[in-house]
Parts: structure tokens; sequence; C-alpha cells
């Protein structure tokens, strides 16, 4: 048994599992600022300069704050609802390749958690027990607002990652390989994929929204109807674990895009600077994680930019534009390779 590359991978995980933990933290703050900045108010301004310890009170605040659980509730699956939630979206991160690899002392040190040869269908699968989490909450809840913003959110996630699927085909069509990390590696300078699958981005990009529950999809709990949707009798750390996954699962989605359409750490005239090995891997690393902090951004400006669909306008969507365009795009992209030969 090689400890070394046992320790070295339980401490990959464990930064992977702090990065996404610190970047649910700090996304609340950067999205309040960002909101505030659109509205033209101030946004957190008074916990450390520019309000930056804002989320740490945040985080005090729902640590201390008093555990209510309603009595008629399952107290078993109420528990697990939040834990689930939280446990699958930090699960995603594992295939997701951070970095090229790292030469330390003749070792080579790589940047992935697991590099398999069926990563997306990994993150597919994954992504798809999450609805769990979601359901449990709602349900164990024993509240009908709860339970109708359980039920929307589990036939939200189902309708879109249906297109999300087909429109993740197309880029594995042209790439030969399932592997996260065999697609990352063909996108190399500024050879990416959103030049030859723009429809397959766009229709990645909006199934991605629909899955986060973001904005202008976040009908399982907007507030206007539901009090607070599937999460309306959490409290205190249960709470918490729910908008932390929402903010990973925004995270890593971007992480995601980035990969499949937009090169992932590869970036233009790498290979013409006369850079060590191990400086080209931190630089791509450092140009991986811009990219995921613009699609952040972007995740952040839609919110606070559309209004949120009615539900059945929501599920048209889904059903009758988004699945029939990726089919289509699947179909194209199926015709050009066969004439390329």
């Amino acid at each position: 048994m090689d400890w070394n590359f046992i320790t070295y991978k339980i401490i990959l995980i464990s930064a992977i599992m702090m990065i996404s933990l610190l970047v649910a933290m700090y996304s609340t703050y950067l999205e309040r600022k960002f909101a505030a900045w659109f509205q033209d108010r101030l946004g957190p301004n008074r916990a450390g300069p520019f309000g930056i310890f804002q989320p740490l009170a945040d985080g005090l605040k729902l640590l201390f704050k008093e555990e209510f659980m309603p009595n008629t509730a399952n107290r078993f699956l109420f528990i697990m609802g939040p834990m689930l939630a939280m446990f699958v979206c930090l699960l995603t991160s594992a295939v997701i390749p951070w970095g090229k690899t790292l030469e330390i002392g003749g070792k080579v040190y790589s940047l992935q958690v697991a590099d398999i040869n069926i990563g997306l269908l990994y993150i597919m699968a994954v992504t798809s027990v999450g609805v769990y989490g979601i359901m449990l909450g709602g349900w164990a809840s024993n509240n009908k607002y709860s339970l109708l913003g359980a039920v929307r959110a589990a036939s939200q996630m189902i309708s879109y990652e249906l297109a999300m699927g087909l429109a993740v085909l197309a880029v594995v069509m042209m790439a030969g390989s399932l592997s996260l990390n065999d697609i990352v590696s063909q996108q190399k300078g500024i050879n990416w994929n959103i030049w030859y699958q723009p429809v397959g981005f766009l229709v990645f990009m909006i199934c991605a929204l629909a899955e986060c529950n973001r904005a202008p999809f976040d009908l399982p709990e907007c507030e206007t109807e539901l009090v607070g949707g599937f999460h309306t009798e959490y409290s205190s750390m249960k709470l918490g674990f729910y908008l932390f996954s929402e903010y990973i699962n925004m995270f890593i989605s971007s992480a995601i895009i980035s990969a499949l359409f937009f090169g992932g750490y590869n970036f233009p005239f790498q290979d013409s600077l006369g850079l060590s090995h191990n400086w080209i891997t931190i630089i791509g690393t450092g140009v991986f994680f811009i990219k995921i902090a613009f699609f952040g951004f972007v995740f952040m400006w839609i919110r606070w930019t559309l209004p949120r669909f009615r539900y059945d306008q929501l599920m048209r969507l889904g059903w009758a534009w988004l699945i029939p365009i990726a089919i289509v795009n699947l179909l194209i992209t199926g015709v050009v390779m066969l004439i390329k030969g």
C-alpha cells in the first residue's frame, strides 16, 4: 500500500473541500455586493473593511441559531436531507482536472482526485442523486409548502438534466472520450469547444442555472408562492447546508462549463512562453479559477437581472425547446463528424 499516494490524495481532497466551502462562503458576500451594485445600494459594509467579514458573521449566526424541528416531521429524513444535498455537491469535484501535473522531487502529482474514463457519466449520475436531498427535506418537513417546493425541484431537475445530457453528448462525440481530463487536454491554447459547440454551451448554461435552482429558475423556493420552498422548516446549520450546497453547486457548474467549453486550465500561447512545466501548471490552474469566477459572476448577474418564470413556462422551456434544440445540435454534430471522416 502506497501511503504517500494515499496521504497526497487525502490532502488534495481536503484542499478541494476547503476551497469549495470558502468559495461558498464568499460567494454569498460577492452576490450581495453585486446585487447592491446592480440596484444602486451599498451592500454589506459593517463587518470589517468593506464588509469582508460578513460571511463569517452569517456563519456564526447560523451556527448559534436555535435548532428547530417540527413535531410532525420525520426526524431521520429531516436530518438526512441537507446532509445529502451537501455531500452530493462536494462529490462532483472529484473528477474535475484543476490543472496539469506537478513534478516535485522526481515524483509526478496530479491535480485531479480521480481521473476515471467515465468522468462525465459520473458527474451526471451524482448530480441526478442531488434531487433526493431536496425531496427528502421537503417531504420529511410535513409542510405543504415544503412538499410543493420539493416536487417542483424534482420535476425541474429531471426535465433539465435530459437537455443537459444531450448537450454534453455532443462534446463527448467530438472528444471521443467521457474523461473530463481528455476533453480538457484536447482544447490546447485557444482551441476551445465553444467555437464548435456554441448551441451546446447555451443549452448547458441554461440547464446549469435550472439545476442550481438559480433565478430565473428558482421556482422550488420562491418566497412569493411557497414561503421558502423545500427548506421552509429548516433553521440553524441545516438551513446553512442547503444554502451552502447551492453556492457549491454554482461553483462546480462553473468549473464544468469552463472545462467542457472554455479549455479548462488551457490558455492562449501556453506552449510558447518558455516556462517550466510546473509554472505552466500553476498559471493554468489560476486561469481555470479566473474562468470559474467569471461564470460565477454571470450566474449572479442573471439572478439579479431577469424575473422568474411561471412554472408552466419553466417546464415548457425545458421540454418543448431545450430538448429538441439539443437533439438537433447532436444530429448536426454527428453529420459534420461523418462528413469530415
